[in-house]
C-alpha cells in the first residue's frame, strides 16, 4: 500500500488507485505510451517477431518494429498525491485477445490508441469497450509522416458516439500522455455520474 505526505507534519495520504487499459492495434504505440509516462520501470512482455508469426503480424506502416507484446505492459503514474493510475497495455494481435477479459476486470476506463495510417486496426478495441460499457478515450498517436486529421474526422471514421473524447497525442511524450490519461479519468467519472442519475419519465 502506498502512503504519501501532503505536507510536513500532516497525516499521510492513502491514494485512490485506478486501473486504466491501453489498447489498440498491432504496432500503434501502446508499449511506448506506457513506458513514456510510467514512474516505475515498466513491466514488458515483449518477444521478437518471428517467421512463424509473419503471416499474422501486419507490419505495414511499422516496418521498423521487431518485437511484440505477448501478454501485457504494466506501469504506474501518480497524477496527484491522492490519485495513482495503474496502466495495463493489452496485446494487439488477434491471437492474444483471450487475455483482454482478464486485463479488463476492474478497469475504470481505457485508452484506445489509433494510427491514422491504419485506423481500421482499432475497430476491435472500440467495439470491445462499447460492448462492455467501459468508458474510453481515443488517442490518435501522431506518427511522423502520417497524415493529420481533425478529431471530428477521426470520430466520424470510427463512428463514435459524441460523448467519446478524441484527442491527438504523441505516445513518446510524457506530458502528452498525461493529458490523455487525465481525459480518461474525467470521462469515466462523468459516465459514472450520468449512470447514477435517476431516469426521467
Amino acid at each position: 500500500m502506498i502512503f504519501r505526505r501532503s505536507e510536513r507534519g500532516k497525516a499521510p495520504v492513502e491514494p485512490v488507485t485506478l486501473k486504466i487499459l491501453v489498447a489498440g492495434g498491432f504496432g500503434v504505440g501502446k508499449t511506448t505510451l506506457v513506458g513514456a509516462v510510467s514512474e516505475i520501470r515498466p513491466l514488458r512482455t515483449e518477444e521478437a517477431l518471428s517467421e512463424a508469426g509473419r503471416p499474422f503480424d501486419d507490419t505495414r506502416g511499422v516496418s521498423g518494429k521487431h518485437t511484440t507484446t505477448v501478454a501485457m505492459d504494466f506501469g504506474r503514474i501518480t497524477l496527484r498525491e491522492d490519485l495513482v493510475l495503474y496502466l495495463f497495455g493489452t496485446p494487439g494481435q488477434d491471437r492474444f485477445w483471450f487475455l483482454w477479459d482478464e486485463l479488463a476486470t476492474g478497469a475504470l476506463g481505457a485508452v484506445v490508441l489509433a494510427d491514422t495510417r491504419r485506423l481500421e486496426d482499432c475497430f476491435a478495441a472500440v467495439d470491445y469497450f462499447e460492448r462492455r460499457s467501459i468508458p474510453f478515450v481515443v488517442g490518435v498517436n501522431c506518427f511522423e509522416g502520417a497524415s493529420r486529421y481533425p478529431a471530428d474526422a477521426v470520430r466520424q471514421a470510427l463512428d463514435l458516439d459524441e460523448s467519446v473524447p478524441v484527442v491527438l497525442c504523441d505516445a513518446r511524450d510524457r506530458e502528452s500522455v498525461k493529458d490523455v490519461l487525465i481525459g480518461v479519468v474525467e470521462h469515466a467519472m462523468q459516465a459514472a455520474a450520468a449512470a447514477r442519475e435517476p431516469a426521467t419519465t
